[in-house]
């Protein structure tokens, strides 16, 4: 399974959830799909444009876990 830490990458560069939508142009909807894990894909240019505004690396946001360890 994938993991979404957009939530901690938000927290550490001290900014909001709606202040990112605004850097990245992207809806507050979609956003909260994305950081609640309900989303089924992202776009490179969005993950892209999240990690400039972050200045992060997409690692950071997205983690493998295996479904079957927990």
């Amino acid at each position: 399974m994938i993991i979404i830490n957009l939530d901690l990458m938000l927290v550490k560069r001290k900014m909001s959830l709606t202040e990112l939508s605004k850097e990245v142009g992207i809806t507050m909807a979609n956003l909260s799909i994305l950081k609640n894990g309900k989303a089924k894909a992202i776009r490179f240019s969005t993950l892209e444009e999240i990690c400039r505004v972050l200045d992060c690396q997409p690692g950071d946001i997205l983690e493998y876990k295996d479904s079957d360890t927990n």
